[in-house]
């Protein structure tokens, strides 16, 4: 636990250092983030940054806020420079899931408008092939049971996230089912099937969203970047 921690510290730092004065800059959401937060706000204060901070949740809002990060609305933001978050899993590809703080479709909606995308993970976050990570779908309450219904019909496997035995609610007011699927070999017919059906707002595949993928280890980070793997 100790050295995975300090991996995600590794990682924070370097995204940290990506950050310039006068961006306005995307605030992703989770316990890698938290440590990018805290490194973010002491380059502020010591470097005098003027930087403004769009969150992806209530929860990053707060802690943002209480260490000094100004905060402002994503549609009073002309631009968002850089969007910095953490991923629960990264392919080869990287593609990668999200969800599993509940944020994702704020997530996705700041990393949609955003010029640039870095994820920072632990190193036991990439694997070969998307799934050993459930898939988080936000959907609407109304209807949810016949929603669900029809993906176990469809073999997806779902399961009503709960927390304290009561159903988790978003930010935004909706339900999570998470599809336990341990691998996905298509996850872009994947995306295209849940995209279609009624009642789903948002589901976790990250597909082609990060430009870098910040990779912390005990040593010091390794970096994927989109560039080199389009070549």
């Amino acid at each position: 636990m100790e050295n995975i921690s300090l991996e995600k510290k590794h990682a924070a730092v370097a995204a940290s250092q990506l950050i310039k004065n006068g961006m306005t800059v995307g605030l992703g959401t989770g316990s890698t983030v938290n440590y990018f937060l805290d490194a973010l706000a002491t380059r502020i204060r010591q470097e005098n940054l003027k930087i403004v901070g769009v969150t992806t949740s209530f929860k990053t809002a707060n802690r943002a806020e209480s260490l000094g990060i100004t905060i402002i609305d994503i549609d009073d933001a002309p631009a968002i420079d850089l969007t910095v978050d953490g991923a629960d899993e990264v392919d080869n590809r990287m593609n990668g899931i999200k969800g599993g703080g509940a944020a994702f479709l704020m997530e996705k909606i700041v990393a949609h408008n955003s010029n640039r995308v870095v994820w920072i993970i632990d190193s036991q976050k990439r694997h070969q092939q998307l799934g050993r990570f459930p898939l988080p779908v936000e959907i609407v309450p109304f209807g949810s049971g016949k929603l669900i219904a029809d993906f176990k019909k469809r073999h997806l496997h779902p399961v009503l996230r709960q927390q304290d035995g009561k159903t988790v609610v978003t930010d935004m007011g909706h339900f999570i089912v998470d599809l336990v699927l341990n691998r996905i070999d298509q996850p872009y017919q994947l995306g295209q099937y849940l995209d279609s059906r009624i009642g789903v707002v948002e589901h976790g595949l990250f597909l082609g969203v990060a430009d870098e993928i910040i990779i912390g280890t005990s040593s010091g980070v390794r970096q994927l970047k989109r560039d080199a793997l389009q070549k």
